[in-house]
């Protein structure tokens, strides 16, 4: 069996037409969803590129691997999760041939990745979307000029076609087109999208703490614009998603291939006043745009066709699926070693019993802040610096849906918070690593210049 994984760049959830948009066109995401299954309640582990990347690669969490936001790719001096074992190391042991094209954004770009019999990742910055840029393959530089999703493509159909067919392929494809900035993109999609209603993205303000750093434009025409081109995006990621699924099909691979889509983590456009994801606010958010994420699997037979789950499932647990549906079991003492929170969710994915019933929260951390979701209630708890300036959030998302109202004061509630905060700090308290931990955050390695525990807190909200 072949493992093909397509993690996008800042990809929402809701954008996209099997989960929901009534606009944006999705076909070959539906196809995935159609003849596979579909996670509906999929998070990231962390609101931002690196970490969230790097739970996915590790099965571990920003506390157990050390990336707690974005790195700065031309910064070579920090080793980053070269201590850890990833993915495609436990899988090339397995037996597989390994390859990874597009972003990886876990550490030094200029060094071999651990696992990777096959690379072809950005060199340093990885926008514009079109122009010219330089990539890496196997270490060497490669220019390229034009649109860049399209060479990613190409660089993976390469693989696919060079690869050693006495082993089974593991390959990692990393599209970035839904990263800002939102132009570039092929006319053709984005003049399509600039009729658009944008009818799925709620019209809204934000009324967390602290302040917006990244919204939408103010004026009405490039805002439109804005989300003809994310909206192009998509469709455009699709549309490369398709090429590679035909070449599969062309060499009777296809469904001897699982293959998952997904995205780092989530994207507001316009959702709460707000862009981007969990950095679009001082201090960090964890709204549910920012951190819910697309997640279909499709592999016919061993995958029930046309299935939706409502799992609360992250990039942990899907590390934890992926060896078990490739049969690589790491040995007790290095599971013990890697202490993953994750777990297999492929049983209920086949129609097999689960030994244990699956667990009944979601959470995620973002650098000082972390967050427990349950299917009611979000609980949000900072550490120093912000913990002294902002107070803890709670949510009441059943009655509170769009999370406007901080209910964390609310005394009908206390017991909630107390119950919600004990089993918050038990999982921390189990998982975590103290010289990597969030919560002494400013021990932590800089990763970036505009990390948001340590940007200036101005024009505060109440």
């Amino acid at each position: 069996m072949n493992i093909l994984v397509f993690m996008t760049d800042d990809h929402g959830q809701w954008a996209s037409g099997c989960y929901g948009n009534q606009e944006v066109q999705t076909p070959n995401m539906d196809f995935l969803a159609e003849t596979g299954a579909r996670m509906t309640n999929a998070f990231t582990p962390s609101p931002v590129c690196s970490p969230a990347r790097a739970c996915f690669f590790t099965g571990r969490l920003p506390s157990q691997h050390g990336i707690h936001d974005w790195i700065k790719e031309e910064n070579r001096t920090l080793p980053w999760i070269e201590h850890e074992k990833p993915l495609p190391a436990v899988l090339q042991e397995g037996g597989y041939h390994t390859g990874l094209v597009g972003k990886w954004h876990c550490g030094r770009s200029d060094l071999p990745h651990a696992g990777f019999a096959y690379t072809f990742s950005h060199a340093t910055h990885q926008f514009p979307h079109c122009g010219e840029f330089r990539f890496l393959e196997n270490g060497q530089t490669v220019a390229f000029r034009g649109q860049q999703a399209a060479k990613v493509t190409s660089k993976a159909q390469q693989f696919l076609r060079e690869r050693d067919r006495s082993r089974p392929f593991f390959l990692f494809v990393g599209y970035v087109d839904t990263h800002a900035p939102f132009e570039r993109h092929p006319e053709r999609l984005a003049r399509r999208y600039r009729k658009a209603s944008f009818v799925d993205i709620p019209q809204e303000t934000y009324h967390g703490p602290g302040r917006i750093v990244f919204s939408l434009s103010q004026d009405e025409m490039k805002r439109r614009e804005e989300l003809a081109q994310y909206y192009a995006a998509v469709t455009y990621i699709d549309e490369q998603i398709g090429i590679l699924l035909d070449e599969l099909e062309g060499t009777d691979d296809l469904d001897d291939t699982l293959v998952v889509y997904t995205s780092d983590h989530g994207h507001m456009n316009g959702h709460h006043g707000l862009s981007t994801k969990g950095n679009a606010t001082v201090p960090q958010n964890f709204l549910e745009e920012s951190i819910r994420v697309p997640c279909l699997l499709r592999w016919p037979g061993p995958i029930q066709a046309q299935r939706s789950h409502d799992l609360f499932v992250d990039h942990c647990d899907l590390f934890q699926t992926l060896l078990d549906a490739a049969g690589c079991r790491e040995t007790e003492e290095a599971a013990k070693r890697r202490h993953s929170p994750g777990r297999s969710y492929l049983p209920p994915l086949t129609g097999a019993a689960m030994e244990t019933p699956w667990r009944a929260e979601q959470c995620c951390e973002y650098g000082n802040a972390r967050m427990i979701r349950t299917d009611r209630y979000k609980l949000i708890v900072r550490y120093p610096p912000h913990s002294e300036r902002f107070s803890d959030e709670l949510y009441d998302l059943q009655e509170d849906p769009r999370e406007n109202v901080n209910a964390i004061a609310d005394s009908n509630r206390a017991e909630i918070v107390e119950e919600l905060r004990a089993r918050l700090e038990s999982f921390f308290d189990r998982y975590e690593e103290p010289e990597r931990s969030g919560r002494d955050i400013l021990a932590r390695p800089i990763h970036n210049p505009n990390e948001p525990w340590r940007a200036p807190l101005t024009t505060p909200r109440p």
